[in-house]
């Protein structure tokens, strides 16, 4: 007896990079209000998609960011850390979903500009801590 085992729906067909698109954005503080969970998941891709969260409070200030670079997975949780001293109120956290365009202008053999983010998706979500 054998048994196959699937790690992905065969129904979803990796798309293009211009096609990846967020599924799911949700953000969970943690009972200790220090720590927040966020979970991520996308469209399956061709290509390893990028990534940058960040969690503001209520005037627009950052308390936390995260890089997702090339992600492999699908579906991520990560774990943030809120760098203020004691985080209460109204908080925000935003994805923004992204390709870095190949290098194509070298001088010298020197790379003369960065490459550029091609944004494919975004989202926001809030939640507040007591």
């Amino acid at each position: 007896m054998t048994m196959d085992i699937f790690f992905t729906d065969p129904s979803d067909v990796p798309l293009p990079p211009d096609e990846v698109r967020i599924r799911q954005f949700k953000a969970e503080p943690w009972p200790d209000g220090r720590r927040v969970k966020i979970y991520l998941e996308v469209t399956p891709f061709q290509k390893y998609p990028s990534g940058e969260v960040v969690i503001t409070d209520i005037s627009g200030q950052p308390v936390a960011t995260a890089s997702i670079i090339e992600t492999i997975a699908p579906k991520m949780e990560i774990n943030m850390h809120l760098r203020t001293p004691e985080p209460s109120g109204e908080f925000s956290a935003s994805v923004v979903l992204f390709y870095l365009q190949e290098f194509e202008e070298e001088q010298d053999g020197e790379i003369i500009a960065p490459p550029e983010r091609m944004i494919v998706d975004e989202a926001q979500t809030s939640f507040e801590i007591d």
